[in-house]
């Protein structure tokens, strides 16, 4: 400051006490605006870009949960078919003429007569030499549940 502008007298007469009073406050930090030149500078939002980018975001998030349940559904659905196929397969063999009681945790197999009727075997196809009676159809064990698991199928089609 030079030697003439510090010499300056203000004029309290001018001073607006009022209007001074209501840019202050006791409590500066409950306002809504800086109260300093320091302050932090607020600028009002863009209330579309916000909504914007709301509704993308929930898009991808919706879109995403879609796609894993989507995914859950069909690893259900194949489940539940590989049930289907395990209850067909057990109703065949429970059907089929068996001269023992099989085990739970046991391998058996399952054979076809010539007259069409099938038979649970303990033989396996590579067990009976040269010729095998039967025309070989599945390699199965029986599982805990009772039904039968399908371990290598032969050369009819269950």
């Amino acid at each position: 400051m030079s030697k003439k502008e510090s010499g300056k007298k203000v004029d309290v007469d001018k001073i607006d006490l009022e209007r001074m009073g209501e840019m202050t406050t006791e409590n500066p930090g409950i306002i809504p605006f800086p109260h300093t030149v320091g302050g932090a500078m607020i600028k009002p939002e863009d209330k579309g870009k916000i909504k914007g980018r709301a509704i993308s975001a929930m898009y991808d998030q919706t879109e995403m949960d879609m796609k894993q349940i989507y995914e859950q559904m069909q690893f259900l659905a194949e489940q539940a078919k590989t049930i289907q196929n395990r209850v067909s397969v057990s109703e065949r063999i429970y059907q089929a003429k068996m001269s023992f009681d099989p085990i739970i945790s046991r391998v058996y197999h399952l054979y076809q007569k010539n007259d069409g009727t099938d038979t649970l075997s303990l033989v396996a196809p590579e067990e009976w030499g040269k010729r095998c009676p039967f025309t070989f159809v599945a390699t199965v064990k029986l599982l805990a549940d009772h039904t039968w698991e399908v371990i290598k199928e032969g050369d009819l089609e269950l």
